[in-house]
């Protein structure tokens, strides 16, 4: 388990705003993409953007020895592989720990630290912007500060997995892809306001699902073709609720999310092309909007374990 050595006072507790830049002008920051790439002196290894949550960047970098300057993001890190030292100073607070996975380091919006890192370094980091955070704490019924609390490679698993997952789950499909992302912020902006808040919350269970009119309203827009607007905004507008409210009754009637829903719905879709038609499955994948052949194979074999080609031929 990772191991933080910290000097009073504790990195893990609000630092004084002298020491955080928070006093600063929101146009005197940076956005978070920005700063990243000055200090880390190198592009994402991969990055996907949605302007009304947030961004997810991964990131392959070099030592570093450098002052990250105020942002006007919160940010979010994680780290998948390796076990690395590195130090972070915030005004007269240092913190000396090992980044590692399950772990995860949080820098609030308008903080400002001097890091050093030593070695080559995986990091997978989200960019939350505060008025996502306070949508969600909005959309939750809840009121909380803004404020994150600073954490320096803090163990906290559940964070650390769910950013992981933005690795792990894409699946080359844009519709696709873009719904999973917008769940993951809202559900990483709820972890953080439980977890890693100056007045922690606490997120009431999910009472009741949605009206059979309404669900009947969002499974038709999510069969619609590929064009459909499925983002978490429209089917939420639908059903005339915040995004927060609609993801916990539309799981509470489907047992599954949005994303997980449209993802079976696909695979069926492209189960029944593939044992009903002669389609190459290129045109399989080109028809349900999966950027290639190669991702579109991909998603398939990781929802049931075999190729496009291999299940037409068990299939037929």
């Amino acid at each position: 388990m990772s191991k933080t050595i910290l000097h009073t006072p504790s990195a893990d507790q609000p630092v004084a705003s002298d020491a955080r830049g928070s006093d600063l002008p929101i146009g005197a920051r940076r956005p978070a993409d920005e700063e990243m790439a000055r200090v880390l002196r190198t592009r994402p290894f991969r990055m996907a953007s949605e302007p009304a949550s947030g961004t997810i960047a991964y990131w392959k970098h070099e030592p570093l020895h450098e002052t990250v300057k105020p942002m006007t993001d919160h940010v979010i890190m994680t780290y998948p592989t390796g076990v690395q030292r590195l130090e972070r100073r915030t005004g007269k607070a240092t913190s000396i720990g090992t980044a590692r996975p399950g772990v995860v380091t949080i820098i609030p919006a308008g903080s400002t630290s001097r890091w050093d890192i030593h070695q080559p370094m995986h990091v997978l980091q989200l960019y939350l912007p505060d008025r996502t955070l306070m949508r969600v704490a909005g959309e939750a019924d809840v009121s909380t500060s803004s404020d994150l609390v600073e954490r320096t490679v803090h163990p906290d698993p559940i964070t650390s997995r769910l950013l992981m997952s933005a690795v792990d789950v894409l699946d080359g499909n844009a519709a696709l892809d873009a719904l999973f992302r917008q769940q993951l912020t809202d559900l990483l902006a709820t972890r953080l306001l439980a977890a890693h808040a100056g007045a922690p919350i606490v997120v009431q269970p999910a009472l009741g699902g949605l009206s059979p009119n309404i669900l009947r309203r969002a499974i038709e827009r999510l069969r619609s073709d590929s064009d459909a607007d499925v983002s978490l905004a429209a089917l939420a507008s639908d059903a005339g609720l915040s995004r927060f409210h609609f993801c916990r009754a539309f799981k509470e009637s489907t047992g599954l999310s949005p994303h997980a829903w449209l993802r079976q719905h696909r695979l069926e879709q492209a189960m029944n092309m593939l044992r009903d038609t002669d389609a190459s499955v290129v045109s399989v994948a080109a028809s349900l909007g999966y950027s290639s052949q190669t991702a579109f194979a991909a998603a398939f074999r990781r929802l049931t374990g075999e190729t496009p080609t291999d299940w037409r031929r068990r299939a037929r």
